[in-house]
């Protein structure tokens, strides 16, 4: 017997960019916004947070503000969902987590403190799950 009521159809859930597409993105938008030193580092292999990490520097804390929300809107109009970010009320480090692609902005001094590249650099590749 079928039911009187019609089922509603829904259209299929967009996966958004590719993490390629995402990372290409990134760089464009933090070289169009003059951000300093970027660095891109290859996670896959490394761990299961993200496949890349970009790391770049502002001049001031306004410039590392302006980076970072620039970014998100760039993301957010490519269709990526749920991007979230930290450190914006005091922009010394913004880190700006879009899924497979987590990006830190920095004032120079805090990016030398932290150093994120040397860490990264070092990290041994991640084990497989059984």
């Amino acid at each position: 017997m079928h039911s009187a009521v019609a089922r509603k159809r829904t259209a299929p859930i967009s996966k958004g960019p590719a993490p390629a597409e995402i990372l290409a993105l990134v760089l464009s938008r933090l070289d169009e916004d003059k951000a300093a030193d970027t660095t891109s580092i290859d996670l896959r292999g490394k761990t299961s947070i993200a496949d890349h990490m970009v790391v770049a520097s502002g001049r001031s804390q306004r410039h590392v503000g302006a980076i970072a929300e620039h970014l998100v809107q760039d993301l957010q109009k490519r269709g990526l969902r749920g991007v979230r970010v930290e450190g914006l009320p005091h922009c010394d480090w913004v880190l700006v987590d879009a899924g497979d692609v987590i990006v830190h902005v920095f004032r120079p001094e805090a990016r030398a403190f932290y150093n994120l590249e040397k860490m990264w650099a070092r990290a041994r590749p991640a084990k497989a799950e059984r």
